[in-house]
Parts: structure tokens; C-alpha cells; sequence
């Protein structure tokens, strides 16, 4: 076999390689979908069983902790094995991620404890919830960011804002549901709800903006407008400021709890719909080419059983007959060669726009991972929540004329700064 034809087995085989390690990641975000849409359930519930003293809800909590206990072990199962490669392809800060999650899984039973004891508030056990989920959705941004394929990266881009997204749907179901069964909502739960929507809003233009034209179709199809009425009928409910003398009364809030859930949970069902079928389409992209390239490797190795062509062969049908002079005069005046022109040229945009497409999903990422480091320096260092840090960040960089992902690097190096200094005063 010739160098020439061992290079090209070899670089097929790598391509083989690459997809079918993002066949398994397309698996991993399935997985993570269905834990996440699990806890989700079981966070909304704890809330409202919180928040009511253990009248509402028990056998509803108890049924979706199950449910989320059997999706964590089916989770667990194929994070393993990726763990277990004996040559691993994934990248070194998804590893990371799923290391950092897998410490926080060993942690959830303890928070359920507290829940069953009430020796936890409905708020810092919905933060808890929160802190896993993000977590989770980590491993999917990552995955995002390794992958080296733009029509692959494409679809996770899409399915990680739309899983984003509806995380915090999820996160108002909770604030919502702990507001209505409380018998009203604070300053700061109408606060965080506005925050909730407006953040939620930002994730699905997003999603709309990188998934396909089916993709956009079925998501038009699945959300109902009459259940989304609903929704935002008593998301005016919750952010009307009501006095002392003017809170509803319990009987009409543990009412407006129940609806509540039931229209929100409706609503993030049929995000989940929208999900599934992302990531099945994923899996099938992923398997689709998986194929080719194994079609393209076994074609490959049967180059060397074809006769061996004449000396030079290669070299005298590149240039064939005519002078070179020639050739060249006529291939750009001939009709052909006009084409071949047009096409290459064409050929030439298209993979600009490639580069370009997944040049911008790239620096996307980039900037949405910058703020997530700022926001934690914001967190640790000013003891906020991660919902005030981020408006923090927002406020801070609109009163300074500049983008969230300038303003989160500028904090960044500051930050680098201050701790060198720092370093050197105690040396």
C-alpha cells in the first residue's frame, strides 16, 4: 500500500473516529434531557409540598422523585462508559464538567432528606435544584463547543438554548408555584419572575435563530397559544403589587397554585417534545454520516485492487494533450470552463460561509462562557445570587457602553490583576 493511500485510511478512520464520538455525546444530551426535564418535575413539586407544609403534593413528589432516581441511573451509565474509552476523544473540559456534575448527583439525596424533614426553605431548595441543572447543562455547552463539525455544532447550539431555555421555564413554574401557594408574591419573587421571562425570551430567539426550518415549524406547532394565554393572564396576577388588606385569599391562592402548575407544566411538556425530536434528528445526522464515512473508508481500501495504471498516468490525464498555453485559453472561453468557474467559485462561498457560520457559533459560546466566569467572580465576591449577579453584570456594561462579553472580560482581568498584586505583596 502507498503512503498516499495509508494517509488517506488513516485520515477516514480519524473522521470515523470524531463522529462517532459525537454520535455518543448526541446520546449523553439525550440522556441529560430526560434527567433535567425528571428534576425539573420534581423541583416544581418540592416547591409547592415546601411551601404548603407537606399538604400538597407528597404523592406527586414522591412519583417524580422515582422518576428522576431511574433517569440518573441511565445517566450515570453512559457517562461512565464514556469515562472508560480506551482511547477517550472527549475534550478534557467536558470530562471536567461531568466529574464536577457527578460530585453534586452524590449530593442529591441529602437535599431530599431535607426536603422529607422541611429542614430546607422553598427557595434554597429550588437554588440547589438549580445549581445541578446548570450543571447539566454545562456538559451540553461543552459538548457544543468541542465539536469540530459546523452542521453538528449547529444542532447542539440549538438544542442547548432551547434545553436552556426551558430550564428556566422550569425555574418560573417553581417561583410561581412557591408565590401562589404562599398566598403571595414578595418584591423579590416578582422581581425574579419578570427576570425569568425576559431571560427565557432571549434563550429561544437564539435556539430560532441556529435550528432548522423543521425544527422552528414544530416548535410553532407544539406550543399552544390558549395554554400560553393562561400563563401570562397569571403571570399579571403575580406581578400586580397587592397590600396587606389586598392579598388574595388562601382558598383562591392554593387555587391559582394548582392552575398555575398544571398550564406551566403543560407548556414546558411541549418544550420537551420539541427537544426530543432535536435530539433524535442529532442522532440520526450523527449515523447518517457516520456511514458515509465508512463507505468512503471501504471504497478507499479497495483502490489498491484496481489495476495499476501506467507510469505517469496521474500526472499526463491532469494535463492531458494540449500545450498549456492552450488548455488554459480555451477553458476560459469555452462554455465548460465558464461553468467550472462559477463552480468553484460557488463552491469557495459556500465553505466561507462554513467558516464563517461556525466561526460566529464559536464566538458565541465564547462570549456566553466569559459571562458565566464573570458572573461566579460577581457571585463569590459580592455574595449574590446568580440571577443578581447577572443583572449586575448587564447593568454595569450598559452603563459603561459595552457588550456583556467586554464588560465580563474587562472583570476578568481585573480580577487576573488584583490577585497578582496580591501574589507579590505576600512574597
Amino acid at each position: 500500500m502507498s503512503s498516499a493511500q495509508q494517509l488517506l485510511l488513516t485520515a477516514l478512520r480519524c473522521d470515523i473516529d470524531n463522529l462517532t464520538h459525537l454520535a455518543t455525546t448526541a446520546d449523553i444530551v439525550g440522556d441529560i434531557s430526560r434527567f433535567i426535564h425528571m428534576l425539573q418535575r420534581e423541583r416544581g413539586a418540592s416547591t409547592i409540598y415546601l411551601a404548603s407544609q407537606g399538604q400538597r403534593f407528597k404523592t406527586r413528589r414522591d412519583t417524580y422523585r422515582q422518576h428522576s432516581q431511574q433517569a440518573e441511573t441511565l445517566m450515570r451509565q453512559r457517562l461512565e462508559a464514556l469515562s472508560q474509552e480506551a482511547r477517550p476523544q472527549a475534550a478534557a473540559r467536558l470530562l471536567r464538567r461531568i466529574a464536577a456534575v457527578w460530585y453534586a448527583l452524590d449530593e442529591l439525596d441529602e437535599l431530599r432528606l431535607a426536603i422529607d424533614t422541611f429542614a430546607i426553605s422553598p427557595d434554597a431548595a429550588t437554588q440547589a435544584f438549580n445549581q445541578l441543572t446548570s450543571g447539566l447543562l454545562a456538559i451540553v455547552f461543552e459538548a457544543a463547543d468541542s465539536s469540530i463539525d459546523p452542521d453538528i455544532t449547529r444542532h447542539l447550539v440549538a438544542i442547548f438554548h432551547l434545553m436552556q431555555g426551558k430550564e428556566l421555564a422550569g425555574q418560573e413554574r417553581a417561583c410561581g408555584a412557591f408565590g401562589f401557594t404562599h398566598g403571595h408574591f414578595d418584591e423579590a419573587h416578582r422581581a425574579l419572575l419578570n427576570q425569568l421571562v425576559t431571560d427565557q425570551q432571549r434563550c429561544f430567539d437564539t435556539f430560532v435563530e441556529f435550528a432548522t426550518p423543521e425544527a422552528q415549524q414544530s416548535w410553532q406547532k407544539e406550543l399552544s397559544p390558549r395554554t400560553l394565554a393562561g400563563i401570562c393572564h397569571l403571570r399579571d396576577i403575580a406581578c400586580q403589587r397587592h397590600s396587606a388588606s389586598q392579598t388574595p385569599p388562601k382558598d383562591t391562592s392554593d387555587s391559582l397554585g394548582e392552575t398555575w402548575y398544571e398550564l406551566t407544566t403543560l407548556r414546558i411538556d411541549s418544550m420537551k417534545t420539541v427537544e426530543d425530536a432535536l435530539i433524535t434528528q442529532l442522532s440520526v445526522f450523527c449515523h447518517r454520516k457516520i456511514a458515509q464515512a465508512e463507505d468512503g473508508l471501504e471504497k478507499a481500501k479497495a483502490g489498491p485492487c484496481r489495476p495499476t495504471p501506467a507510469p505517469c498516468a496521474h500526472l499526463l490525464t491532469l494535463a492531458g494533450a494540449q500545450p498549456l498555453g492552450d488548455l488554459t485559453a480555451n477553458a476560459l472561453n469555452s462554455p465548460l470552463g465558464r461553468s467550472l468557474i462559477e463552480l468553484t467559485q460557488a463552491q469557495a462561498s459556500r465553505l466561507q460561509g462554513l467558516s464563517d457560520e461556525l466561526e460566529n457559533t464559536r464566538k458565541a459560546l465564547r462570549e456566553r462562557k466569559l459571562i458565566e466566569r464573570a458572573k461566579g467572580l460577581i457571585m463569590a465576591h459580592q455574595e449574590m445570587s446568580e440571577e443578581e449577579a447577572y443583572r449586575f453584570l448587564r447593568k454595569t456594561s450598559m452603563d459603561q457602553s459595552k457588550s456583556m462579553a467586554d464588560m465580563a472580560q474587562a472583570i476578568l482581568d481585573l480580577s487576573a490583576m488584583l490577585k497578582r498584586k496580591e501574589d507579590g505583596h505576600a512574597r
